[in-house]
């Protein structure tokens, strides 16, 4: 795995809706990214900042917000595009939601285990890692070129048949070297040891390598990020199991509180505790 890119405050077990306080539209208002308002009944959230736009006729600005707390989106997913949006105010359009849910059906005990609560956890949980590793879903691809070369491990008997420097970080998770992508591309009967370029031009198997690491790999850790959300082992550990060696027991205390402010942030946006154990 390669290394990832470098406040929130904690809510209470108890996090009202954003609906709860919303306060009726107003023509001419300034409403920024993430304003949620009522509106002829309805609640809407700002996408981009604007100055009043009408939540129905401007879809650019504003969408629809689901204030149902435990209802999930149309996608069966537990967050909703409103939410995912409010998540990633600046990321790549590469970054779709629908490649998001496209890829859940690789493993669907993803963000699907458990009761409402740890299902949402486990969301945030992989989503703020997520949004770490690519500087809130901006960079497709590792930006230091100089590592690209790096990634490729000749001991395999394999090798790396789509040449010595095509092995970089990729995708939500930064998938990285040949043996990593030969693993993914096995377990979801992708090409990418021959094809590694589909995690860069492809949403759906990107989001799918990233959710191919959380739910079958310990990296460094004890145990998969999935299992230890679903096991309440907390996030910290699902930090031990990403990039550990280089970010726990005070090896980068800088890089794990990113981590961490996202995923309070993202539990926030959600309406659920963090839960405990949040540090490695």
């Amino acid at each position: 795995m390669a290394t990832g890119l470098a406040g929130a405050l904690m809510p209470s077990a108890s996090a009202a809706s954003p609906c709860d306080t919303a306060p009726n539209w107003q023509q001419g208002a300034w409403y920024t990214t993430g304003n949620v308002v009522r509106y002829n009944g309805a609640y809407y959230i700002a996408e981009h900042d604007n100055p009043g736009y009408d939540p129905t006729i401007s879809t650019w600005y504003w969408d629809p917000y689901n204030c149902g707390g435990s209802t999930p989106s149309p996608s069966g997913f537990v967050v909703s595009e409103a939410q995912f949006n409010q998540m990633f105010p600046n990321r790549n359009s590469f970054y779709t939601y629908s490649g998001l849910t496209a890829a859940l059906s690789a493993y669907p005990g993803f963000a699907n285990t458990g009761s409402d609560t740890v299902k949402k956890q486990e969301a945030a949980a992989f989503l703020a890692n997520v949004s770490h590793e690519t500087g809130g879903l901006v960079h497709i691809v590792e930006q230091n070129t100089a590592n690209y070369p790096h990634y490729c491990d000749r001991s395999q008997p394999y090798g790396c048949p789509a040449g010595q420097a095509a092995y970089y970080g990729r995708g939500p998770i930064q998938l990285s070297w040949n043996f990593n992508y030969k693993a993914a591309g096995d377990a979801l009967g992708i090409d990418l040891l021959n094809n590694p370029w589909r995690v860069e031009r492809e949403a759906a198997v990107a989001w799918k390598t990233g959710l191919w690491y959380w739910n079958t790999q310990t990296g460094p850790g004890t145990m998969t990020p999935h299992n230890a959300m679903v096991n309440q082992a907390g996030f910290g550990q699902t930090i031990r199991s990403i990039n550990g060696s280089l970010e726990c027991d005070g090896k980068n205390p800088a890089q794990v509180q990113s981590r961490v402010n996202n995923y309070q942030r993202f539990t926030q946006i959600l309406g659920v505790s963090p839960g405990g154990n949040l540090y490695c």
